[in-house]
């Protein structure tokens, strides 16, 4: 079977393969309220497998119906970037937490990698191979954060660096924790299975970001990588990674309506751990 392949309005080729490997990861952002042709939507739903359709059908609101679609469409048609298998085709099981992984038994598949997260206005998805990954991005206008969501999750050092923090600046400095700490348990693998209270990030500069995990969970700091960036300046995301043999790993962006087009997507780093900047 031949990769998912498709053609932008402008006849450009696009769906060719892209090579990838463990000291590469690849973010795509699918700005999903950008997904308004109707001829458009229904190839997507194409895509989806009955178990899916399904589900999308039992979304209330029609933008969560969207964003479901454009969810599973862009994994799918990613996915097929990197495996040489239809984009109809990937099968996926859970893990122990609710984590999908992929079920296909073919070679270039297994050794595949990817996270997702959505917010409101848009889908991240973060794909590498042979190396465990997370992304968690967040809209910054789209809801106002109150202080007990803070102390209730976060680490008592987050909260008082927090509290310090001037009014105006405090609710993006609210999800720059956010978002890494989110980044990080998905990385784990096991959700929030891990208490939000007993890992820490702190920033020793505003270029660069420090985690210190509680001996209780198992884990060594230094197992991780960071990153950091806003899509537009109404979103934050935050990227963790497994660290392997030291060596950075390529950060490549695009933006995608998947079966339509992508696009590298210019992005300037806003922190870093220390090794990853």
């Amino acid at each position: 079977m031949t990769p998912y392949r498709f053609s932008s309005p402008d006849g450009a080729s696009h769906g060719v393969s892209l090579p990838i490997s463990a000291r590469q990861i690849d973010i795509w952002l699918v700005f999903y309220h950008d997904i308004a042709d109707p001829a458009v939507l229904a190839t997507l739903l194409t895509l989806l497998n009955e178990s899916e359709r399904a589900q999308q059908l039992r979304f209330h609101f029609a933008d969560d119906r969207l964003r479901y679609l454009a969810t599973r469409a862009l994994v799918r048609t990613v996915l097929s970037r990197y495996a040489p298998l239809e984009a109809a085709d990937w099968v996926f099981t859970p893990n122990d937490y609710g984590r999908p992984a992929i079920a296909n038994d073919h070679p270039q598949a297994r050794t595949l990698s990817f996270n997702l997260s959505h917010t409101r206005g848009l889908i991240a998805m973060a794909v590498t191979r042979d190396r465990v990954l997370g992304v968690d991005v967040e809209n910054l206008i789209a809801r106002e954060v109150s202080g007990g969501i803070a102390e209730h999750f976060f680490s008592p050092t987050e909260v008082a660096e927090l509290a310090g923090v001037p009014p105006g600046r405090r609710q993006n400095r609210f999800f720059e924790y956010w978002t890494f700490k989110e980044a990080y348990i998905k990385a784990r693998g096991m959700g929030l299975s891990i208490p939000l209270d007993r890992f820490s990030f702190d920033f020793p500069d505003e270029r660069q970001v420090r985690l210190t995990i509680g001996p209780d969970l198992g884990d060594d700091a230094a197992r991780w990588r960071f990153w950091q960036f806003q899509p537009t300046p109404d979103y934050l995301l935050a990227l963790c990674a497994e660290r392997l043999d030291g060596a950075e790993p390529l950060l490549t962006v695009r933006s995608a309506i998947p079966t339509v087009s992508d696009a590298p997507f210019a992005w300037t780093l806003l922190k870093a751990d220390r090794a990853s900047r």
